[in-house]
């Protein structure tokens, strides 16, 4: 996540607005729009401020996406915004950093040019639905603590590895812009990281590791609903004449908060 200001202008009259900054010994020097801490500072007694920004969705420090929140609940979702922000800009050790976030929205047709000259398309979140900042390694943490019970057999230094290569492959291997169904499907495979910890529990045990991520248009589906079949293959690194793993689950994507259906199934 992260922010511009699209001009000059608005640049400088954030600038102008922003209260200077003490550094030390009574010295004071004028704010710096472009840090982070000083906007997140700013924003958390200015709020209404957060409109005036062009908030930007970044994928490897690229914006991808411009984020205008409408409707009633705009104001909740700026103030998130300016949490994630908030939660960014900590130190990596501690419980509040993000790491990662999830804005779903709507795409609304309309572009904006950024400050640098780049024009990226307009997505408009309706609600605070979705709205999640996180850190990949609490997010293992939390998922194994979460199916404990089903995986206490299993090593968990191989399922904290397990489980975090899963979630930096798609992260960087199999990145998207969440444009259609299926990318949707896959983006949500890896936010639900305690599904998958389920999953990963009874490959772990068996001596498996994660081979391939695919995803499938699900053969059948219930009433008004667009369903996927993510499927995990894992492999036997030890035996390589050793018959695939393949755990399934199908998610619906036909609202903006894509749901799990049924249960896990696997074959070999």
């Amino acid at each position: 996540l992260g922010y511009d200001f699209g001009s000059e202008a608005r640049r400088d009259s954030f600038k102008q607005l922003m209260p200077a900054v003490d550094l030390a010994a009574g010295t004071m020097v004028p704010a710096n729009p472009y840090d982070a801490r000083q906007m997140v500072d700013y924003l958390e007694s200015n709020l209404s401020e957060a409109r005036s920004l062009i908030w930007t969705l970044n994928i490897e420090l690229t914006p991808v996406y411009a984020v205008e929140p409408k409707g009633p609940f705009a104001r909740e979702v700026y103030e998130i915004l300016q949490q994630l922000l908030s939660g960014q800009i900590q130190p990596e050790d501690t419980d509040d950093y993000v790491e990662r976030v999830s804005i779903p929205g709507l795409i609304t047709g309309r572009t904006v040019k950024l400050f640098s000259g780049q024009v990226v398309p307009v997505i408009e979140p309706q609600s605070t639905r979705g709205l999640y900042g996180w850190k990949v390694n609490t997010l293992v943490s939390a998922a194994l603590q979460t199916v404990q019970t089903q995986t206490e057999a299993a090593d968990e230094d191989t399922m904290r590895r397990t489980l975090g290569s899963f979630l930096n492959r798609v992260y960087y291997d199999l990145r998207n812009l969440g444009t259609t169904s299926q990318d949707r499907a896959l983006n949500f495979a890896v936010t639900n990281a305690f599904q998958a910890a389920s999953t990963f529990g009874q490959a772990v045990l068996n001596g498996m590791e994660l081979d391939s991520i695919t995803v499938e248009k699900s053969p059948f589906c219930r009433l008004d609903s667009y369903c996927w079949d993510v499927k995990l293959k894992f492999f036997d690194p030890e035996n390589s004449r050793r018959a695939k793993k393949i755990y399934r689950f199908t998610i619906d994507v036909s609202d903006i908060i894509p749901v799990t259906l049924g249960e896990v199934r696997s074959w070999s």
